[in-house]
Formats: C-alpha cells, structure tokens, sequence
C-alpha cells in the first residue's frame, strides 16, 4: 500500500521592497526582486505554489523532484549574498555573512 506523501519546500525573501505574490490558483509567481521589472514564473503542473506573507514562498507537490527543483529555480533568480545578507533564500538555511572592507 502506497502512501500518498506531499513535499514542501518554504523560501524566504530578504531584501526591502522584495515581495512575491501567487496567483492563479498556485500556477504562476510573481516576485519583485529589485530589478527593473517583475520576475514572472509559470508553475509546473506538479508544483503548487503559496505566499503566506509578501516574503514567504511555500512550494508545494507530490513529486519531490519537481517541487525541489522548481524552488530551485527560484532562488536561482537572486540568490542569497553574502555581504548584506538579502536574496531568496531556505528557510533553514544560513548564511554566513563575510565581513566587507575596512577602513583605515
């Protein structure tokens, strides 16, 4: 007997002024990333997406595969730097901040 097992995979938006927003029932994401436009993604049909807040994206599906590589795309779009910290990025993940120049 084959349980039916679904696969999450939550993302978190750092940044001021980066937001994302689903629509179309979980088929297409908009994210806002700094760039002079919008940043549109079609969702594949194994893939369900919500934004529970403006920086919280939950990716969602029964394929492992497809729902981790989806997030994957996502986050390729900016991912988290190390200076400042901002990005998309895990929501388990940390990111070990670099320390930048310093002055004399």
């Amino acid at each position: 007997m084959l349980k039916e097992a679904t696969f999450f995979r939550f993302l978190k938006i750092v940044g001021v002024g980066y937001k994302a927003r689903a629509e179309a029932e979980g088929r297409q994401l908009f994210l806002k990333l700094g760039y002079s436009h919008e940043v549109e993604f079609a969702v594949p049909p194994a893939v369900r997406v919500f934004c529970f807040k403006s920086n919280i994206i939950c990716c969602t599906g029964l394929d492992k595969d497809r729902v981790h590589q989806f997030a994957g795309a996502v986050r390729s779009c900016k991912p988290p730097e190390v200076y400042k910290g901002k990005g998309i990025l895990y929501i388990d993940e940390v990111v070990k901040k670099k320390q930048g120049k310093k002055s004399k």
